[in-house]
């Protein structure tokens, strides 16, 4: 028996790597993602463009126009010389950020009374946007903070951050963990969403069903390949995280792949589910698509789980995704071990059991 499903996974695994298209898509994802997501897919503002209306030209505005220009975020700093310029610049999306420099800067300055600069944001870019604003806001603070401490009255209360698990908040760090998840969904789901639809668009279904094999067995058969792929797949992504992209990995290998195993295996639940109720490959691959967008938007990966509507917030804790970024992000940053991981990890186990029975079921069932 044990001789039979090897033979089927062997199977498996040699059509997945035989058919051109097959391969593509097991290898293409991996190359293309862990290529661009650590420099395209990224909130950090380095190179924006910030717009300056100096209403003041004395020379406290002159200094801060001057430190705002040294800023790593704004490289390029446009002078406009009017209210109706500064808006036109931001109108034309040629500025992120823009500033109005009141007349009586300087003056406020030197008398040490409070004065404010007036931010404009582009909405339409709304998170790029607010860090821009906030590096500008602490050039501005710090600014202000030296000139009182200079001329000896007490500095303005301020807020001294640390940034925990990242410190230098390099974004790769948080991508690439998550880009491990994204990978292994991929390779768990295409695997065993397009295996059953193969067979069945191939003819060879009835085949199998009459060899020697159960349907339990058949599921395994179907099911061990694509966790090997996943595996492989997950692991060129913690490799190349670790020692090219310098990413920090303080947690257990044996934890992360044991919480990669229960992952990978509730994603095989649903792609069985998938592959049961499609005729062809085309309509299980579009059945992956319509699974992995909704499960990446309930994840948390996009925004944060508790700023969704409840029901969606239901919804996110029946995503397997949702549990398995938090546990390889604690694992990668954070050095969680089995008993930090375990309220995730769980949840998991029981997503496991249900879309695995669902998808026994279901086979059963189309086959009977």
């Amino acid at each position: 028996m044990l001789t039979r499903l090897l033979t089927l996974v062997k199977k498996e695994l040699q059509l997945a790597f035989r058919d051109p298209q097959s391969r593509r898509l097991l290898v293409l994802p991996v190359v293309l993602q862990l290529a661009l997501f650590p420099f395209a897919a990224t909130l950090e503002v380095k190179n924006a463009s910030l717009a300056v209306f100096n209403e003041d030209q004395g020379a406290a505005s002159a200094e801060l126009v001057q430190r705002l220009a040294r800023a790593r975020a704004f490289p390029n700093v446009v002078t406009v010389h009017s209210q109706s310029a500064l808006a036109a610049v931001v109108a034309r999306q040629d500025v992120l950020l823009a500033l109005d420099i009141p007349e009586n800067f300087s003056a406020s300055i030197a008398a040490g009374k409070p004065t404010e600069v007036l931010a404009l944001i582009d909405g339409r870019r709304s998170n790029s946007a607010q860090i821009a604003t906030g590096y500008a806001q602490a050039v501005i603070e710090s600014y202000g903070a030296e000139i009182a401490q200079a001329r000896g009255r007490p500095v303005p209360t301020g807020l001294v951050v640390r940034h925990r698990y990242n410190p230098n908040l390099e974004y790769r760090w948080f991508m690439l963990p998550v880009l491990v998840a994204i990978i292994t969904t991929l390779g768990s789901l295409i695997v065993t969403a397009l295996s059953i639809a193969r067979e069945r668009e191939q003819g060879t279904l009835d085949q199998l069903l009459v060899s020697p094999l159960t349907p339990g067995l058949i599921m395994v058969g179907k099911t061990v390949p694509a966790l090997l792929i996943a595996f492989g797949q997950a692991t060129v992504i913690t490799l190349a995280a670790v020692f090219v992209y310098r990413v920090p990995f303080l947690g257990s290998v044996s934890l992360l792949y044991m919480s990669m195993l229960c992952y990978a295996l509730s994603l095989a639940g649903f792609g069985l589910c998938i592959s049961s109720l499609c005729e062809t490959q085309q309509q299980a691959f579009l059945g992956v698509f319509a699974f992995m967008v909704p499960a990446v938007m309930l994840s948390g990966f996009i925004g944060p789980v508790e700023n969704m509507p409840l029901v969606f917030q239901v919804l996110s804790w029946i995503d397997p995704l949702t549990h398995f970024i938090l546990i390889v992000k604690g694992i990668f940053l954070k050095g969680h071990g089995f008993g930090t991981v375990w309220p995730n990890l769980w949840p998991m186990l029981l997503i496991t059991v249900g879309t695995m029975t669902s998808g026994f079921w279901m086979f059963r069932r189309r086959v009977a």
